[in-house]
């Protein structure tokens, strides 16, 4: 069973920026895609971004909702078995519980059909 482990969320004020990270460990698939998605209070949780990870078609592809395009980067190490999401240009309606998750591909992550998640953690951006 693998593990997902968000950290990084936080106070921001608007136009700010965050990186969260997404610490994978345990039994990982090795084709498979990591993405992020995020839960505002009263809204249905939302797919933000994905990467494709060991897909030897589509290595490294990445996904992005039209409303975080340009403002958000979605990258991985290897190494670290780290999936992380740096945030720019942070409005108030990015607040939300982000959660990381793994999916058995690409499309499937960008589909919103994941198969483990992480415990979440929140972003909070006000001034």
């Amino acid at each position: 069973q693998v593990q997902l482990v968000e950290s990084g969320g936080g106070l921001v004020q608007p136009g700010g920026s965050l990186r969260l990270s997404c610490a994978v460990s345990g039994f990982i698939l090795d084709s498979h895609a990591i993405g992020w998605f995020r839960q505002a209070p009263g809204k249905e949780r939302e797919g933000v971004s994905c990467i494709s990870v060991n897909d030897k078609r589509i290595d490294g592809a990445t996904y992005y909702r039209d409303s975080v395009q340009g403002r958000f980067t979605i990258s991985r190490d290897d190494a670290r078995n780290t999936v992380y999401l740096q945030m720019n240009s942070l409005k108030p309606d990015d607040t939300a519980i982000y959660y990381c998750a793994e999916a058995s591909s690409f499309h499937s992550c960008a589909w919103g059909y994941v198969e483990v998640w992480g415990q979440g953690t929140l972003v909070n951006v006000s001034s």
